[in-house]
């Protein structure tokens, strides 16, 4: 197969050019904001429905920032010592999923504070409704033309033109699938039952930090970076580690907890 030449551009409003990507971030937010006010109708909930408005802006702030703070920190480092408003400069784009996390967790951790609900509850409940953001940005990076797989000859290999005429993974594709569908429908199907404190998000963190360390395999790494090492090491692998044995210790937490109260 070969690349379809799309264009990154959905449409222009005046001088203005709305790109797929950002709208893409546009449907991660809006999923979000109606999954997080169905959940939040149901009993044992830390988030009441009239407040997902409020949550929503926190962790929006908190994924652009960080995202865009992550990035730069961890793929661009060398360009920031050159030129430290970098970092503020987010329409040149470039986001990293690491620090969207983290900036979601300072936003979670302020919102918790304000409303005075247990964090880890909270993470809980906003846990399931990341996975589709996730899926819809590799819609973005597919779109875009970015982020694409090592050379492969499997039946389902695309060429695209600017990097040549091997066919190759398209890796976007297999993170939609895996961060986005196989991930959200997991975590919606796990967190519809009560479940013990921490468990939802230690499940969140194991599985997305093991699909993101395999897809690393087949993906090409950022050409800035390369392979930190052996041949094969990249940065989303190294950064993935720690949220793979974070979600370990949760979810034994989670469930010792809940032994230990039995």
């Amino acid at each position: 197969m070969v690349y379809p030449d799309i264009d990154p551009v959905a449409f222009h409003i005046g001088p203005l050019a709305v790109h797929w990507y950002g709208l893409m971030y546009g449907v991660g937010f809006l999923a979000a904001w109606l999954l997080g006010r169905y959940r939040a109708a149901m009993p044992h909930t830390p988030v009441r429905p009239r407040q997902m408005e409020d949550l929503l802006i926190y962790c929006a702030v908190g994924v652009i920032l960080g995202g865009r703070i992550g990035y730069v920190l961890f793929y661009d480092a060398a360009g920031l010592a050159s030129d430290p408003l970098r970092p503020l400069r987010i329409w040149e784009g470039g986001m990293a999923f690491h620090g969207g996390l983290l900036g979601v967790l300072a936003a979670c951790w302020l919102y918790a504070r304000k409303v005075g609900c247990g964090f880890m509850k909270l993470m809980d409940f906003v846990a399931p409704l990341v996975p589709i953001g996730l899926g819809a940005g590799r819609i973005g990076n597919f779109i875009n033309g970015e982020l694409w797989g090592r050379v492969t000859d499997l039946p389902w290999a695309m060429v695209y033109p600017p990097l040549g005429p091997d066919p190759r993974h398209p890796s976007q594709l297999y993170q939609f699938l895996l961060e986005g569908a196989v991930l959200f429908t997991v975590l919606w199907l796990y967190s519809r039952r009560p479940r013990p404190t921490m468990a939802v998000s230690g499940l969140f963190l194991t599985l997305y930090g093991s699909f993101r360390f395999l897809v690393e395999f087949v993906r090409l790494p950022d050409p800035q970076l390369g392979y930190l090492a052996f041949g094969w090491v990249t940065m989303g692998q190294v950064l993935s580690v720690p949220m793979i044995a974070l979600g370990g210790i949760l979810l034994y937490l989670a469930h010792r907890n809940s032994a230990a109260k039995a």
